[in-house]
Formats: C-alpha cells, sequence, structure tokens
C-alpha cells in the first residue's frame, strides 16, 4: 500500500520546481477582505477546517497575535504556503497575508520585497480607496505584477439590491479606475502589459467570506451566469454551499488566477532584479539573480523578523533569490559584516513554519541563526547588497516611552530593541545621557499597538508621554559661500548649501538614486542625474546621498583631500541628523564643498578638528540660506453623508486644514484635504463625534511642508525645551 504524502512533503518536493511556484501576497484598503481571502485558501489547502474560514471567532489564521482579534484587522504580514492543482500538474503557492491600515503600511512594503505577484482586494461597494491607491504604488515600486479580486459582492446583493446588469456596469468602472491607476503608477514598460482584463481573468469577483468567486473564463468553463449569483442567495445555507463547491468555489478560481497570470521566479527575477540589486548583471553573481540559479551562490534577503517569545530566538523570514539555502552552512550578512551559521532551514506549511534540510532559489522561507536586521542580503562572500528598503510614508509621529519601575531600565532598552527588529517603520532613539527614550510611527494607532505589546507580550510595564510631531529642517534659498577655520587654526574650508532640486529629491524618495556614497565611476547615477536637468559637470560632483540629503564636492585637486573627506562627510552627516534650528534631521538640502586649504601634517587635520568646524560652517550657511522649519502635512480623503459637510468642513478649517476638493457622490461627500499632523492628534476621535460616528477618514499622500512663518519661533522654542538645548546653542 502506498503511503498517503503529507502536506510537508508535498510542500517540500514542490519548493524544487521553480517554474511551478508562485510567491504572492494580498493586498487592499483595511476591511477589504484579505484575512478571511487567505482563511478560505488555507481551509481549500486543507490547512484548516472550512466551517471556520473567516470566521472572526474560530477563524482569521494570520491573526497570530491578540491584539490583532481583539481591532478586528492585520497588524503583522504573515507568510502561508499551500499546494494547488492546476491543468494536471501542482504547484506550490506561498502566500503573504499583508495589513490593510495605513499605520501599518510597513509590513505591506517589506513583503512586496519577497514576492513577485498580488492579489489586490477592492470591496464592491466601497470601490477603490486611498490605500488601495498606497498599496499598488508599493507593489509597482518592486515591480510586483497586481491581478484584482473584488470582493464582498454579496453586498451587492443582499444591500444596495443592484440587478445583474447594473452589478457588471459597477464591475467595469472598478476595473477601469483600477487600470487608470496602473497607468498613473507603473514604469513605462509595464503600463499596457500589467493591466488587468476581465476576458483573461486576470480579474475574479467574489465573497471571501462565503467562499465563491467566479471569473469570465471559469464562468464560461461551468456554464454559470450573473443571474446565477443571484439566485444562491435565494437557497437555503446547505444547498448554498454545495452549489458554490460545484460552480463556484474561490480556492479554484483565484489559484488558476495565480498560476496563469503571476510569474513563476524564474520569470520574475529577470525584471526585478534589475531593480532592487543594483550590482554588476554580467558577475557570476549577478547571472546566478537575475536566473534565479538554484546552483549559483546564496543570495537571501530578510523581509520580516520574529522573535520567538519563549526562546527569544529571532527567526528571519525572507525570499532566496539564488543558491540553495542548507542546514548548518555558514553565511555571510553584508551590512551587518559578519558570518553566522544556519541553525534551520524553515518553510511554510499553511501558517505553521517547519524544518527542511535544504531550500533552493526562488522560494519564501524563513531561517534561524542569524542576527540581523530586515533588508538584510545574506551571501557566502561578501556582495553588492540589495536596495534598502524604503516605505512610502515616513514616521510622523513620536511618544517618549518610561519604565514605571527604574530598576527595569535595562530591560526597557533590551525590549526597545527587539520591538524595532521585529517592526523596522518604528524609529526608536534612546538618548542614554538624559534617559529619554524616544518611539516615532506612522501613526497613533501604530504607538497604541506597539505600547500595547510592549506591556502584554514582553511583559514590562511602561508609560508614554503625549505625542510629538517629527518635525523637519532645510533651507530656502541658495546661500553664500561661507569659509571656516578649524579650532587650530590650520585648515580652511570654504562651503555653501542650497535647496535640493525637487526632481533629484522625488527621484531619491521613490529609489530610483540609491541612497549611500557614491562609487568612482557611478554611470547609471550620472545617467538618471542628467535626465533630471542636472549638467553633467554637476553629477560628477555628487560624493554622498544621505537621508534626502545631497554632498557634492566641487574641489579641484587637492591632493590631501582625500585623507580628510571621511571625517568631512561623517560631520556633514551630523549636521543631517540634527540640523542648527532644533536638532531636527535636515531634508532636501544640498550641500557644496568649494575649497580646502590642508595642513600638511594629518595630526593637525584629525576628526577633533574637522567635525567642529563642519558643524559651525553648515550652521553659518543655513543662516544665510533661510534656515526654516517643514512640519508633516497629510492629504486625507473624508467620506461623510451630505448632511455633514460643513461640520467636516469647518473641522478641517479648525485644523489649519486646506480643502483641495469636494464632490458629492448620492447621498456621500467625499472631502479631499490637506490637514498638518500636528493638529491631527485624536482625529479620529474628533472625526467620530462631529460626525455621530459616520465620518470615515483615510491618508492619501504625505509630505512635509513650510512651517507658516508665524508659528515658527514657538515650535522652535517647544522643541528646543523638550530637547533640553540652550536658547542659542
Amino acid at each position: 500500500m502506498v503511503e498517503k504524502e503529507s502536506s510537508l512533503q508535498k510542500i517540500s518536493r514542490l519548493t524544487n520546481t521553480q517554474k511551478n511556484i508562485r510567491n504572492v501576497a494580498t493586498s487592499a484598503h483595511i476591511h477589504h477582505g484579505k484575512t478571511a481571502f487567505t482563511d478560505v485558501l488555507l481551509a481549500a489547502a486543507g490547512m484548516m477546517a472550512v466551517k471556520n474560514a473567516g470566521d472572526l471567532d474560530e477563524g482569521m489564521a494570520t491573526w497570530q497575535h491578540k491584539d490583532e482579534q481583539e481591532r478586528l484587522m492585520t497588524v503583522d504580514a504573515a507568510n502561508v504556503s499551500m499546494a494547488h492543482e492546476y491543468h494536471g500538474e501542482e504547484y506550490l503557492i506561498n502566500l503573504i497575508d499583508t495589513p490593510g491600515h495605513v499605520d501599518f503600511g510597513g509590513n505591506v512594503t517589506r513583503a512586496m520585497r519577497a514576492i513577485d505577484g498580488t492579489f489586490v482586494l477592492v470591496c464592491a461597494v466601497e470601490g477603490i480607496m486611498p490605500q488601495t491607491e498606497t498599496v499598488l504604488k508599493q507593489a509597482l515600486r518592486e515591480r510586483v505584477k497586481p491581478v484584482l479580486f473584488i470582493n464582498k459582492v454579496d453586498r451587492l446583493i443582499k444591500e444596495l439590491k443592484v440587478t445583474p446588469e447594473q452589478m457588471q456596469q459597477r464591475f467595469m468602472k472598478l476595473i477601469e479606475e483600477f487600470n487608470n491607476l496602473i497607468m498613473q503608477i507603473a514604469e513605462p514598460e509595464f503600463k499596457e502589459k500589467w493591466k488587468v482584463n476581465v476576458m483573461d481573468g486576470s480579474v475574479a469577483f467574489g465573497a471571501a467570506r462565503e467562499n465563491w468567486a467566479l471569473s469570465l473564463p471559469f464562468m464560461k468553463k461551468k456554464g454559470v451566469t450573473f443571474k446565477d449569483i443571484y439566485k444562491i442567495y435565494e437557497m437555503e445555507e446547505e444547498e448554498r454551499k454545495k452549489w458554490v463547491w460545484e460552480n463556484a468555489l474561490l480556492s479554484e478560481v483565484v489559484l488558476d488566477m495565480a498560476v496563469k497570470h503571476l510569474p513563476n521566479p524564474l520569470e520574475a527575477q529577470k525584471y526585478r532584479i534589475p531593480k532592487i540589486w543594483r550590482g554588476d548583471p554580467d558577475s557570476s553573481f549577478g547571472k546566478g539573480l537575475t536566473n534565479c540559479d538554484r546552483n549559483g551562490e546564496v543570495a537571501f534577503v530578510v523581509t520580516r523578523i520574529v522573535i520567538d517569545p519563549r526562546s527569544g530566538k529571532e527567526v528571519s523570514a525572507g525570499r532566496l533569490y539564488s543558491g540553495t539555502i542548507q542546514n548548518g552552512m555558514e553565511v555571510y550578512a553584508n551590512n551587518a559584516k559578519k558570518k553566522y551559521r544556519v541553525q534551520q532551514v524553515l518553510v511554510y506549511n499553511g501558517i505553521k513554519p517547519e524544518q527542511l534540510d535544504q531550500v533552493p532559489a526562488g522560494n519564501v522561507l524563513a531561517i534561524s541563526g542569524l542576527n540581523v536586521d530586515v533588508g538584510e542580503t545574506v551571501t557566502l562572500t561578501p556582495q553588492t547588497s540589495f536596495e534598502e528598503i524604503k516605505h512610502i510614508f515616513q514616521p510622523v509621529i513620536t511618544k517618549s516611552i518610561e519604565v514605571t519601575k527604574s530598576g527595569d531600565l535595562p530591560k526597557l532598552i533590551e525590549v526597545l530593541r527587539k520591538v524595532g527588529k521585529e517592526d523596522p517603520s518604528i524609529k526608536i532613539e534612546i538618548n542614554e545621557e538624559t534617559g529619554e527614550n524616544l518611539l516615532s510611527g506612522m501613526g497613533e494607532l501604530h504607538l497604541e499597538i506597539i505600547e500595547g505589546r510592549i506591556k502584554n507580550e514582553k511583559g514590562l510595564e511602561v508609560k508614554m508621554g503625549p505625542p510629538i510631531v517629527v518635525y523637519r529642517e532645510s533651507v530656502s534659498k541658495m546661500s553664500d559661500e561661507v569659509e571656516v577655520r578649524t579650532p587650530n587654526g590650520h585648515n580652511i574650508l570654504s562651503f555653501s548649501v542650497e535647496p535640493l532640486e525637487n526632481e533629484v529629491y522625488n527621484a531619491i524618495e521613490r529609489g530610483e538614486i540609491s541612497e549611500g556614497r557614491i562609487k568612482k565611476k557611478a554611470e547609471d547615477l550620472w545617467k538618471k542625474l542628467s535626465q533630471l536637468g542636472l549638467s553633467n559637470d554637476e553629477a560628477r560632483q555628487y560624493a554622498e546621498i544621505y537621508k534626502g540629503n545631497v554632498f557634492e564636492d566641487r574641489t579641484r585637486g587637492i591632493v590631501l583631500l582625500g585623507e580628510v573627506i571621511e571625517s568631512i562627510l561623517e560631520g556633514w552627516r551630523l549636521v543631517v541628523n540634527g540640523g542648527p534650528l532644533a536638532k531636527e534631521p535636515l531634508m532636501k538640502s544640498k550641500f557644496i564643498l568649494h575649497d580646502a586649504k590642508l595642513h600638511v601634517d594629518h595630526m593637525h587635520r584629525g576628526p577633533a578638528q574637522i567635525y567642529p568646524v563642519i558643524r559651525l560652517g553648515m550652521h553659518e550657511a543655513m543662516k544665510k540660506a533661510g534656515a526654516t522649519i517643514l512640519e508633516p502635512v497629510q492629504t486625507h480623503m473624508i467620506e461623510v453623508p451630505v448632511e455633514f459637510m460643513g461640520t467636516v468642513t469647518q473641522l478641517v478649517g479648525s485644523k489649519r486644514g486646506v480643502l483641495i476638493d469636494v464632490r458629492q457622490e448620492g447621498n456621500d461627500t467625499f472631502i479631499k484635504a490637506k490637514i498638518p499632523v500636528s493638529e491631527m492628534i485624536g482625529w479620529s476621535n474628533d472625526l467620530r463625534s462631529s460626525t455621530e460616528g459616520r465620518g470615515v477618514s483615510s491618508l492619501m499622500d504625505q509630505e512635509f511642508q513650510k512651517l507658516p512663518r508665524e508659528l515658527m519661533d514657538s515650535v522652535i522654542r517647544k522643541i528646543r525645551e523638550r530637547k533640553g538645548l540652550s536658547e542659542n546653542q
């Protein structure tokens, strides 16, 4: 008698067939049904009970934390894997379920690095929402191919009572909107290629909670029409389940769509690698990446870190782009510049990580034995790292955090280190001198969740201060050249500062220009800068890009400069981290070194001489360039019933907000407004109370704008007081 293959044995076998692997994610606006959708797929693969799939009490398998179950929302991305049969062949589907709330968008960005295709879910009633647009941006930025699933179609039938014809019109409108977004956001070569099409089945629709889905090719195959869908809602529950099982099973439709329309790693890496890895494509390592070569050198990118609460052991999940990773193998972490030994190689059997001896390229997996950060490139020998994983939005809300018992301070430092590893969207500043520890996050909810997890999961009693807004410093015009002397009087440096061009700054933010020290022959960078309107001469003067700021070296033939340039750059980075007005980070500035007269004896031009002169000179240059404070401003789409339109426009006005657009659709009003983050503390409560709980607000965009002149002095004074800086430091 032949022994039945277990699901782990099957997954293990399928990890070896690269052309039959699909690395995919779910992505959508909050509450558009991603987790129920994932549940139903897991149930179909035999990984959970069918009756529990999508059930808020018994299901939601990817909600691994108590706070997710309490708030009925995904906070952490979760990996699951399952096998699927299509046209007589078996496929391995590695799926990452991602959050929909904007505060946890960093998880979406990181998941996109590990996958090649994504199901974008859109609620049939709510349609395309601001966060739908954001997740699509996140996917296309990483060259991840989208397909469309229109979810919650049962609401059109049961709540809105639309006719089959109206339903079809609704779908066509959603598909057109979705394709318009792709045309706006995608790179030129993918605009047309990646549009979805109802005829070829790259669009499906259904109700994840009810376990049904259809696509046009599937309807033709089964002989099902739109009218049949209406009939199932007249049936008894058992009869309906039977009909769905035979004619419109969600897992079959959706996983067929993944196999047919989303790429395997062999195809995807050919066009994804040039975007996410900027090394030499003709090197043997580069070729191994492009070809997803299982016999090449190991290249594993860490996209998520989970710390086991009991053992404290770190598990690094991510994507293996080339090579074969094995238990016990010695690997090299390129950013940490350290060697580690792989203790376990884990694949996902459903949601459960299980151990294998080895896994080849093209798979999403996890390894233990490393002590690295998210974004790390793990290889066998030192190699060019993958591009930094950059989130679309930056942290804008900060809170101080302290322990209630002073004896717990060392534990707090350790817990914060773990929190920062598990969620790199959180920025942590530990000030050992003042004892103040700061957490910066994407929004109030983000920090609330982190605080809850520190208390409940890490078992540490903490209290957090009131929200603090994160500002930036910049300049408004070009300064004159400033000449400054080192404290010992032996070296003179001459530099100026000016605003960085918008086009260059935006390209850095979009990840089209890499941050870091510029190599000697940076042909790609020079080409990109000249496309953005810079002269060839200036492009070649770029020395470093750091946190959205540029350092240019315009000196000529200074022999000794090579010996002090690292100290100059380090001094510059220190000022970028905390500017002259209020020690807030600089952004969008261009620092230009014009000339340097240096002492021949290196004893007289060490870092102790260089750092202070850079700080002094930059502060002086920034004053001459109109140093200014920039505040974070968010663009929100606010949806309210018509009768609350006046109340909400007043509310926006009371928060220094600016109305950009107001439109009415039926009984609803959509108000697009820009509001400073400093005025948005408690925004969701204010909106709820002024609209009797019926207003919904979604973040569309975020930028930094010049703080109004009349507010600048008081904002600077408050920040300086909070940081304990003297008046004229």
